[in-house]
């Protein structure tokens, strides 16, 4: 565009503030986020093999799997299955609504026996029909809470299955009110969890006929499993890209307060569903983030991540964390203020997952710090002090690649302080110093090497801070040891001129005609 072409090209400093920036890549990272848990099926979408209520006699739960069994042959008892509901819903004689709940039972054992169900073979034999009418308002429980677990493992297979319920969703909607029982609502919002998990015009759909309320107010009781059930749908249900059925959820009255609440004192399993809820309020919303970062929430992220050893529940614990941090102002400015108790902690929190063996918490670790050493000289220094520091300075030699990206950033606003305007950051030439004697250096050169841009836009940048930065003028003499000189020189025709810009600066000023590059 014109426009672009027109602008003189100017370099970011290292993450100098957390601005439009870290809201940015708070949103990239949300569908990031979304992508992993995509390939993740327990996360996304579930099968139900074991009913909602299971200490009901009246709802048998089947021991056996038949995992191995011969798909042709579920595939044809399926196909009986289905004949047999039918012949089933027409009867109208004595018994008639225990032959509709035997057969629909059997159905749903079928749909629940195996690892792969034979939805296809339910769908071509014409199961949806007959489903939907055995939701309609007025049926016996037993009859609903069969129906709507067929219908919730129909909604855990492939994407066009899934969308063959879309005739279903006003009645599985409508039962979540006040009016059912339990395991039924249960039911009806794991099927819609898995609906929502699909895509986003489904989730579209799902709004447009008001489900994000009825499941609200199912997670603001204290009522075990069916919480834990509405807040994965929740999640599911608000997980974007559109912000806004993240910013109608944390305007209900109620949510924030059972949010809090079941954070704080529910077990493992049920916290982690309510706090991926966080993750995308705090991704996606910045009305959502404010409310949150001006409650108690971050004292009780940190009290979870702190305590807890669940994997599970510390990456959504962590990425929630590291988005109040990122995402509002007021959580650096007012609540992670120096020399506090809840900013110690949050150090201290932070370092623990720095030392886990999973990847996935020593990248959301990084993140987190990362926004907080974009912040005052302050926050810098008391990173800059922590025992944080060593960490990073290996993992930025040692850890996948993604990580060490993160550790970059990390590292990079430890030695920068914000510029007024526009201008070049602000050399923190002690912790610069610090930070390079720690053997920092090599891990930025190898980022300039690496062919991920931002990367190697990083890498260019943080050299730039030592050739400027470093006391008598040792920068130079450090880069070209480095061979510093060799990784720029592979920007000579590089595609990207920006970054073939800076290199091409970077050398010609430190190192003098003989190294120039090709502009």
């Amino acid at each position: 565009m014109a426009d672009e072409v027109l602008t003189p090209q100017k370099r970011d400093p290292i993450k100098s503030s957390v601005g439009n920036v870290a809201a940015q890549r708070r949103r990239q990272q949300a569908v990031t986020l979304r992508k992993e848990r995509r390939e993740a099926l327990v996360r996304t979408k579930r099968l139900c093999r074991v009913g909602v209520n299971v200490d009901d006699a009246d709802v048998p739960v089947d021991g056996e799997m038949m995992i191995d069994e011969e798909q042709s042959i579920l595939e044809a008892q399926t196909l009986k299955a289905v004949e047999e509901l039918k012949l089933a819903v027409a009867y109208q004689g004595k018994g008639a609504t225990q032959k509709r709940v035997s057969a629909l039972r059997e159905l749903r054992r079928l749909l629940s026996k195996s690892e792969f169900p034979p939805v296809e073979a339910a769908l071509e034999a014409e199961a949806m029909p007959i489903l939907v009418q055995c939701l309609s308002f007025g049926s016996p429980d037993e009859q609903l809470l069969e129906a709507s677990w067929c219908l919730t493992n129909i909604a855990a297979g492939k994407p066009e299955e899934t969308k063959a319920l879309l005739p279903a969703l006003p009645l599985l909607i409508g039962h979540l009110g006040e009016k059912s029982s339990l395991p039924v609502a249960e039911q009806c919002a794991w099927a819609l969890g898995n609906v929502a998990g699909e895509e986003e015009d489904l989730r579209n759909v799902l709004l447009s006929q008001g489900a994000l309320l009825p499941l609200a107010r199912m997670i603001l009781p204290n009522k075990g499993s069916t919480v834990r059930t509405a807040a994965w749908a929740l999640s599911n249900l608000i997980k974007g890209p559109d912000s806004k059925a993240a910013t109608d959820l944390i305007r209900i009255d109620g949510v924030l307060d059972a949010i809090l609440r079941h954070l704080k004192r529910a077990d493992e399993e049920l916290a982690t569903e309510v706090a991926w809820i966080v993750v995308y309020l705090t991704a996606l919303s910045n009305s959502a983030t404010s409310v949150l970062a001006r409650s108690e929430i971050l004292q009780i992220l940190v009290e979870r991540l702190a305590s807890s050893t669940s994997y599970q529940l510390l990456i959504p614990v962590l990425r929630s964390l590291g988005n109040l941090v990122a995402g509002d102002s007021y959580v650096i400015n007012s609540v992670l203020v120096t020399g506090s108790e809840i900013t110690v902690n949050v150090i201290q929190a932070l370092v623990k997952c720095l030392r886990s063996e999973h990847r996935v918490l020593k990248k959301e670790a990084s993140w987190a710090l990362s926004n907080i050493a974009a912040g005052s000289f302050e926050h810098k220094q008391l990173i800059q002090s922590s025992e944080a520091v060593p960490l990073l300075l290996r993992l930025l030699s040692t850890a996948p690649f993604d990580v060490r990206k993160e550790v970059a950033y990390v590292i990079g606003n430890l030695c920068v302080a914000p510029s007024e305007g526009s201008g070049r950051p602000n050399l923190i030439v002690e912790h610069l110093v610090a930070l390079v004697g720690g053997g920092c250096l090599p891990g930025f050169v190898d980022l300039v090497r690496s062919a991920d841009i931002e990367a190697a836009r990083l890498g260019l940048q943080f050299m730039e801070l030592v050739l400027r930065g470093m006391p008598n003028g040792e920068g130079p003499k450090l880069v070209e040891g480095e061979d510093g000189i060799d990784a720029m020189e592979r920007f000579q025709f590089h595609e990207n001129d920006e970054l073939r810009s800076m290199a091409n600066e970077l050398v010609d000023k430190y190192f003098g005609e003989n190294y120039g590059l090709d502009a």
